[in-house]
């Protein structure tokens, strides 16, 4: 059984560039209902894919869509509240920094690309950065695992219930906003362990 994982900060932490009431909203609404619906699906499916980790379920291409929805929306989201944090924000340092700055030219190029492809996101989706890194997007709760990838480094929810209360219909708001909250300690920590 899937459970939902408490918030590693309170739900106002992150204010004001996302306010307590999206928090409360978006981890204890849309997340427990992925969590909820994960679950129910396993449970009356296949007993074997209870076996096997999110991480390797999601890379199946013959998996249940019910279970790819929600199992999708289950990992997203856990990993999405970690990609965040209170004072955070700024630029990463060490391997990472150096390898954006390989990849793009500049930190400042990268983050422009990256605003960019998840503003482009039509409809509900999600903005990643990965390891070898390449930005990809995805529809819907898929994950890059889907696409044959490897697991991401830095993601970004950009479905209408991660911002709308705030900032209305105006995504770019809320993608530029959202730079002043990535945690780039737990991104540099992916991406030693992911990059090994």
């Amino acid at each position: 059984m899937y459970t939902l994982p408490e918030l590693p900060y309170d739900y106002a932490a992150l204010s004001p560039y996302i306010s307590a009431d999206i928090m409360k909203l978006h981890h204890d609404k849309h997340h427990q209902g992925y969590v909820d619906k994960l679950n129910a699906a396993l449970d009356s499916g296949d007993p074997s894919l209870k076996a096997i980790d999110l991480p390797q379920l999601l890379g199946r291409a013959d998996l249940p869509m019910a279970v790819r929805n929600q199992g999708g929306g289950h990992y997203n989201h856990a990993l999405f509240w970690q990609w965040m944090a209170p004072s955070a924000g700024g630029e990463p340092t060490g391997r990472l920094a150096e390898r954006i700055e390989q990849k793009f030219g500049s930190f400042q190029a990268f983050t422009d690309e990256f605003s960019s492809r998840a503003n482009n996101v039509f409809g509900s989706g999600w903005a990643w950065l990965m390891p070898d890194m390449e930005i990809v997007t995805t529809p819907n709760q898929d994950t890059p695992m889907l696409l044959g990838k490897a697991e991401p480094l830095l993601g970004l929810d950009v479905w209408e219930h991660a911002y709308y209360l705030d900032y209305k219909n105006v995504r770019a708001d809320y993608v530029k906003a959202w730079w002043d909250i990535v945690n780039w300690q737990f991104v540099q920590e992916r991406y030693n362990n992911l990059s090994a």
